[in-house]
């Protein structure tokens, strides 16, 4: 194994600049956290208090077992995304461990809005089901919720990632022997009610759950027949006359100690400890926002963000001369063995067709993928368009999309174009994908874009013999869009990505990644065609 050998220490005089740097982007990252965390407000919080109701997020904490880390995915999704604030999309999702086995909790937040379904809450919800899935999760759903927001109905219900595809994935998952636990805490109508009514066990809250496809006002509206919740879909009508539901509880903390022993029957999806001992790397974590340049135009050191992640801070290098703008290498991650491809530069012929060999290895041996993104795309123009960068590129496209073995991505600088996918970019399905609060996507920097625009509206107006005259003035507007859509923070409101990270906390994520897929099914890998 090769020792990475760290040159930059808190000694150096631009680690204290690139701190300073960071500073504010790691306060600006506390804040969104503090507002997601905060749910629809004080006072929504207090009328749900009020009515002897736990807080989602208490909920959540309740339910997992004392002392063990909660991986909260979509954190800061619904960030302005709407005119009306839906802190963390109204839902919190996350991994947990719950009686032993680490499970998938959903749990709606009904502080903001009610806990309905904007499309962003239920994009959430099928991307926290998706990381179920492949990792063999047990599913709970702490449900809370008045349905659809009808004004966006139309974003919602019909579509192929809409609504329905939630209750297809309970069907799906509990075909595949993956547990599906739902506790009705609160309101569960219209199409959610099949939640509840879809998963293995069921537990409903006397005076506060109710489960109805057609709630009261529906009812009146559709017979005329005046009925209030209690009766329509209380947790009595259900657990002694209906049986929609299987367990009825007094209040919130007896319907999470019934999940609680519901989950804790023998364990099918128990956590699996590593196979290798687990060894910190000779340079600490800690230091990893000192690594972040000052100026974001000058280059991440690709070997010191290894030094501080990798066990011992070692690593087997592949291929450690050829395609060295693509760092390549076996080592491990929290005593979990991985693959680790991280960008030294802009990606030629020989990286991708290293990459693709690297990835076609690590495949037969069943090892997990880490990607680090730090690329701005692939080496253009006409001597490399010549030799056939588009074949080889594809080559290392292809090798990402069809490997089998667990895949992870982590952008810690920019991540560009056809660079973000050849990293495996969430086109290319990472079970979890993260950004540095400096890290920044897009399908080009916002300098490129504004100026291949301007070239093409030039050559437009040339065409009607006028010319662009301001090229400032046209470019301006360019370079303040990708300025303002390229950000971490905006990328994780949209659910592009599952969490903004910390750079110190990396190592500690992709170590709880790489145990849960560790559990899972490993799945063969059968490679498309490479073309030659």
């Amino acid at each position: 194994m090769t020792t990475l050998h760290a040159s930059l220490r808190p000694s150096s005089p631009d680690f204290g600049d690139n701190l300073a740097v960071y500073a504010g982007l790691r306060e600006q990252h506390a804040r969104l956290r503090e507002t997601a965390i905060a749910g629809g407000g004080e006072k929504a919080r207090e009328r749900h208090l009020a009515r002897g109701k736990l807080p989602a997020r208490t909920r959540v904490n309740a339910l997992l077992d004392p002392g063990t880390p909660f991986m909260e995915i979509g954190q800061l999704a619904g960030h302005r995304l709407y005119e009306d604030p839906t802190p963390s999309a109204g839902i919190v999702t996350g991994v947990g461990m719950v009686s032993g086995t680490p499970c998938m909790v959903m749990a709606n937040d009904a502080t903001v809005k009610g806990g309905t379904y904007y499309p962003a809450t239920i994009k959430k919800q099928i991307r926290a089901q998706a990381i179920a899935r492949e990792n063999g999760l047990v599913c709970i759903y702490l449900v809370d919720s008045g349905g659809a927001y009808l004004p966006m109905q139309e974003d919602i219900f019909p579509d192929e990632h809409h609504f329905g595809r939630i209750f297809r994935n309970i069907a799906e998952m509990s075909a595949l022997g993956i547990k599906q636990v739902a506790a009705v805490m609160g309101s569960c109508t219209a199409g959610g009610a099949y939640i509840p009514a879809m998963c293995d066990e069921t537990v409903i809250v006397k005076d506060h759950g109710t489960i109805f496809l057609g709630g009261p006002q529906l009812v009146r509206a559709a017979t005329g027949a005046i009925v209030d919740a209690e009766t329509l879909g209380g947790a009595d009508v259900h657990t002694r006359l209906s049986g929609v539901a299987d367990h009825y509880a007094a209040n919130d903390r007896h319907a999470l100690d019934i999940v609680r022993a519901i989950v804790g029957r023998p364990a099918r999806h128990a956590a699996v400890a590593p196979p290798r001992p687990v060894r910190e790397p000779l340079y600490s974590p800690e230091e990893l926002p000192g690594l972040i340049p000052a100026n974001a135009k000058h280059p991440i050191p690709a070997r010191e963000i290894l030094a501080r992640l990798m066990d011992g801070s070692e690593l087997h290098p592949y291929r450690e001369r050829y395609g060295t703008t693509l760092i390549c290498g076996t080592g491990s991650i929290g005593g979990y063995p991985v693959g680790v491809l991280i960008n030294d530069g802009v990606l030629f012929r020989e990286s991708a067709q290293k990459a693709a060999n690297f990835i076609e290895l690590c495949c037969q041996s069943a090892i997990p993928l880490v990607f680090l993104h730090n690329i701005s795309g692939f080496m253009v123009g006409v001597e490399y368009e010549q030799g056939g960068i588009a074949k080889d590129g594809a080559k290392m496209v292809n090798a990402v999309a069809t490997a089998r073995v667990p895949k992870f991505s982590v952008i810690v600088g920019g991540s560009y174009g056809a660079g973000n996918y050849a990293m495996c970019g969430r086109a290319f399905g990472p079970r979890l994908m993260a950004m540095w609060p400096n890290a920044r996507t897009s399908v080009m920097g916002g300098e490129q874009a504004a100026t291949v625009l301007a070239l093409v509206r030039e050559e437009q107006l040339a065409a009607k013999g006028e010319t662009l005259g301001n090229a400032e003035a046209f470019k301006q507007p360019i370079r303040d869009h990708y300025a303002a859509h390229g950000t971490a923070f905006h990328a994780a409101s949209r659910l592009w990505v599952d969490a903004v990270i910390d750079p110190a906390d990396t190592r500690q994520w992709l170590t709880l990644g790489l145990a849960l897929a560790h559990g899972a099914p490993a799945q063969d890998t059968r490679f498309g065609i490479f073309r030659m």
